[in-house]
This record gives C-alpha cells, sequence and structure tokens, in this order.
C-alpha cells in the first residue's frame, strides 16, 4: 500500500498520509473500512497507556473523577522517550535525539531512564480514588468501584524507549479488547509513547497474519482501534502502527482546552485565572486525598530521586538558581502553588458525556478540540507532547490565545468534582444543569433556510439556568460568519452544499461554581 498521501475526510474521520490514500483506494474498489461508533447510550471503551510523567499522572486524577462517563477497559503503565525503566540486568540504552542528550545533557547510555524503583502511580491515583469513592457515589452513582479499575491495571511494554518485542500483560489486554466480539470501538489512549499498542497490533499480525483469517481479523482490528496520541513518544507510530496499520483512526485536534506545561503563559489572562496557585489551592490541592495527589509548582515532591529535569518541586529559585543546582531547565519556573499542567487530557476530553458529543464522527469536537491535519511519522518523532508543548510555551513573546471558550467551564466542573469527592451530602455540592434539545441534532438545511433553534433547561439543584446559543466557526467546516438571530441561524448564502455548521447550546448554571452543560446541532447545507 502507498505510503503517502494528502489528508483526505472519510465518513466525518479524519485520515493522515498514507491511511488517506489506503482507504481512498480501498472506497474506489467497493471496501471502504467500516468504522465503528459507539452504540447510542453506551459509554465509550476506553484503554489509558500512561508513563510516570508528573502531567499524566495530573491527568490521571481527572480521568479518575470523569471515570462515570467511560467504561474503563484498560489503566496501563507504558515507556516513552521519557520515561522507561530498563530491564534490570544492566543493559545499555541510547537513542539519538532523547530529552536525556538534549538541551545540554549528555546523560547516556542508561540502563534506566526516569523511573523510580517501585513506581505505582497508576494504582496510587486508584488507591487515593478509592478513599473518595464513597462521596463521589452519591453525586453520581455511575462512578466504578475502586475494585472494578483496580482490576484493569496492566504493565505494559516499559523497558525501554519504543521497545516492542515482546508480548505484556499490557499489549495482551490491548490485542483481546480489539478481537473481542463486541462491535464498538476502542479507544486507545497513548499518553507516552505507543510501544504497548504497537505490541499489541504486532502480536495480531504475527498470529493472524499469513493465515485465511487475517483478511478479516484484520478488518475487524482496523474498525474497532481509534488512537488518541499525545504525539508520537517513542517513534513506534511512524516506524511500525502507521506503515503496518495506515487505515487505523489517529485522532490529534486543535484549539483545545490548554492545560499543558506553562499553559499559564499561552492562555488569555482570563482563563489563566484557572490556573494558578489560589484557584488551585481552594479548588484543587485542598479537596481531598484526590486533591492532595495533584503535583503543583514548588509542592516538595520529585517524582525520581536525582532527577535532572524534575525541578518542579522546588520553590523561589530562578532558571540560572536552578542550572547552578545541575538542573536541566527545560521550561520556566513559575510560583509556588501554580498548578503544574496535564497535557494528556486533550486525549479523552472529547470523550466525556458533557452533551458535546466530540468524538462522533457527525458532531467531531469538543472540549479536546476539532479534528485538524497532524505531522506524523518522522516529522513529530522524538519530541512528543511533554516537550514539544512547554518548549513552545517557554519561548519569549509567544501572543497569548484568546479566551477559550470552553476552558473556564471544563475547569469549573473539574473543581466540582473535587467537591464532591469530599462531600457526604447531594444537597452539598453543585450538580450539572440539565438540557434537552427540540430541534434535531442533525440536520440538512439549504440555503437561505432559516434553522428554528430551541431547547429547554432544567436544573437538578433548582439553580436557575441561561440558555446561549453559538456558532463554533473552528469546528464546521463553514468558515464563513453564520449569525444566529431571534432564535434562528438563516444558513449563509456563500456556504457551499456538504458544508457544515456545528451550533453549541450551552446551559450555565447559578450554583458554586457556576457549571454548564451542552448539546450540538450540526448543520449540513444541502444544494
Amino acid at each position: 500500500m502507498a505510503r503517502n498521501g494528502r489528508l483526505r475526510a472519510v465518513s466525518g474521520l479524519l485520515l493522515v498520509g498514507a491511511a488517506a490514500q489506503g482507504v481512498a483506494q480501498s472506497a474506489r474498489a467497493g471496501t471502504a473500512p467500516a468504522y465503528l461508533e459507539t452504540p447510542s447510550k453506551q459509554k465509550p471503551r476506553v484503554v489509558v497507556t500512561a508513563d510516570p510523567e508528573l502531567d499524566d499522572s495530573n491527568s490521571l486524577v481527572r480521568y479518575l473523577l470523569y471515570s462515570t462517563d467511560f467504561r474503563t477497559e484498560g489503566l496501563i503503565y507504558a515507556s516513552s522517550q521519557f520515561h522507561w525503566t530498563g530491564d534490570g540486568r544492566g543493559t545499555k540504552r541510547s537513542v539519538p535525539g532523547r530529552e536525556y542528550n538534549r538541551f545540554g545533557a549528555d546523560l547516556c547510555p542508561c540502563t534506566s531512564w526516569r523511573w523510580a524503583p517501585g513506581e505505582r502511580f497508576i494504582n496510587d491515583a486508584v488507591d487515593a480514588y478509592a478513599k473518595a469513592y464513597p462521596n463521589l457515589r452519591i453525586h453520581e452513582p455511575d462512578y466504578p468501584t475502586p475494585a472494578l479499575l483496580r482490576s484493569k491495571i496492566r504493565w505494559g511494554n516499559v523497558q525501554f524507549d519504543g521497545e516492542m518485542e515482546k508480548d505484556t500483560p499490557g499489549s495482551n489486554l490491548i490485542k483481546a479488547l480489539l478481537l473481542d466480539d463486541e462491535e464498538s470501538p476502542v479507544y486507545l489512549l497513548a499518553w507516552g509513547g505507543h510501544s504497548t499498542i504497537a505490541r499489541a497490533l504486532k502480536s495480531i499480525e504475527d498470529q493472524y497474519g499469513h493465515t485465511q483469517q487475517w483478511e478479516a481479523i484484520r478488518a475487524k482490528v482496523v474498525r474497532k482501534a481509534v488512537i488518541h496520541p499525545s504525539g508520537d513518544q517513542d517513534d513506534t507510530y511512524a516506524k511500525y502502527i502507521h506503515p503496518h496499520w495506515p487505515e487505523i483512526r489517529y485522532r490529534q485536534q486543535a484549539g483545545g482546552v490548554g492545560i499543558s506545561y506553562n499553559s499559564q503563559e499561552r492562555v488569555s489572562l482570563d482563563d489563566a485565572r484557572y490556573l494558578r496557585a489560589d484557584w488551585i489551592a481552594a479548588n484543587v490541592t485542598n479537596r481531598g486525598p484526590m486533591g492532595a495527589f495533584i503535583r503543583t509548582w514548588g509542592d516538595g515532591r520529585q517524582m525520581v530521586s536525582g532527577d535532572k529535569f524534575d525541578y518542579f518541586g522546588i520553590a523561589g529559585k530562578s532558571a540560572n538558581e536552578l542550572r547552578r543546582q545541575g538542573y536541566v531547565v527545560w521550561t520556566p519556573p513559575r510560583p509556588k502553588g501554580d498548578y503544574l499542567g496535564e497535557g494528556d487530557t486533550g486525549t479523552f476530553f472529547n470523550l466525556l458525556d458533557n452533551g458535546l458529543r466530540g468524538y462522533r464522527g457527525d458532531s467531531f469536537g469538543g472540549w479536546g478540540g476539532y479534528a485538524r491535519a497532524a505531522a506524523i511519522g518522522g516529522g513529530f518523532a522524538g519530541f512528543g507532547e511533554a516537550a514539544a508543548g512547554t518548549m513552545l510555551g517557554a519561548r519569549p513573546g509567544v501572543p497569548r490565545a484568546p479566551t477559550h471558550p470552553f476552558l473556564a467551564a471544563a475547569q469549573r466542573d473539574w473543581a466540582a468534582r473535587f467537591k464532591w469527592a469530599v462531600t457526604p451530602s447531594f444537597a452539598g455540592a453543585n450538580h450539572n444543569p440539565r438540557i434537552s434539545l427540540n430541534t434535531p441534532r442533525t440536520l440538512a438545511a439549504a440555503l437561505g433556510e432559516r434553522v428554528a433553534l430551541r431547547a429547554t433547561t432544567s436544573d437538578p439543584d433548582h439553580d436557575v439556568v441561561s440558555l446561549k446559543w453559538w456558532v463554533w466557526k473552528e469546528a464546521g467546516t463553514y468558515k464563513g460568519d453564520a449569525k444566529i438571530a431571534a432564535g434562528s441561524l438563516i444558513v449563509p448564502a456563500d456556504a457551499k452544499p456538504g458544508d457544515t455548521i456545528q451550533v453549541i447550546a450551552e446551559a450555565t448554571d447559578n450554583g458554586d461554581p457556576t457549571l454548564t452543560r451542552y448539546d450540538k446541532v450540526v448543520i449540513t447545507v444541502g444544494g
């Protein structure tokens, strides 16, 4: 199959490079992949693969607070170019261009890399969740039991950067999910490297590639697997997954809620207050065991003792002072108590049950952003989100973004769940309002046609709810100005057949904190 091609849209889903060309060839032959969508009224099946980077750990806390919204199928320890354990036998490994020989460092060949002895951050996060669980389930009965979450924890391919030669409990779990008989997609969240996911796919290829079952097995995997990456942090997507499985959906988004390292300097000043020390202390870190698990600047903790790249727990030192202490300062230090960040939360933000349906092909886009064309393979190899995003943010003169349409709401929603975790009565905390559309969620409309926008709202706490309608221009394919007036949208005369317009219905209560629930109307322009 050809390895290059332009970005194309197929059934509302974005494919990149060879995937696009391969699917186009299949479509011409009448065999386009029949990609699965999560069945209506079911929760998306999710596998988290994560390394012990500090922002991965923070993302895991948010994931657990929103575990009501997923069927968590796996919580898997994974490696990346930044984090691998070694094999325990003193085997040395070095990959050119990696973090351990960038930024003036010269630390390898190494026998292990940035992984503390006895590291168990996934288990520890679930233990913190277990302490909060009795309160959480009062506010939302759908929270999974701690026992269920513990049963999903596995160790993946962690020994070396990009190692995918051996089956592991984590890769075997992913393999079993992709081969089971459930006709529902499996969302594979790659917070670190892809090697455990790659190993699962390689094991399937090794077992079935030379059998008569291969065509059917391969088609099953392609229609089920959806990779949500936080960069290609170990090259295994570029070197194995993309060349061998180009049709697999590989979703990267733009325009999502930005809460990665150093986001305080990139987001608007209005948004930045939700990442600063006073807000974080009041709403997050002082709220029970899950809040205490969150990492902030200057908190006195270190991921691995002696790690030259981890100065986040040190308060009150300038970059130059930290360098004189031997640290590699790769992102500017921030005031004590400021939020450290979550570089991987964007991989599941669109999967949340907040009304935006952001992961579905007919309404793609949510807190995690909207679909975009993204560099893959060699162009992104060796420079994952944790490094790339923060170095970008560290550059002087980078302009602040406009106020984000979702960041404040996402942070207030997060704060509400931390409050649930410490509040043993339903009446003692706020809960999301409800919204019900009286307009179809997806519809076709001709040029100049008036589309009535109608919805009703309610609130479980009897709060006052305000309703706002707005056009999310970036998420639709029509890039002109579509106006809403008097409860209606008139399809613009300069729209083209096939253009889409996403209209957001935003219901916000007046509780503490104020909470928002959404719905969405997707208009497709007819001829």
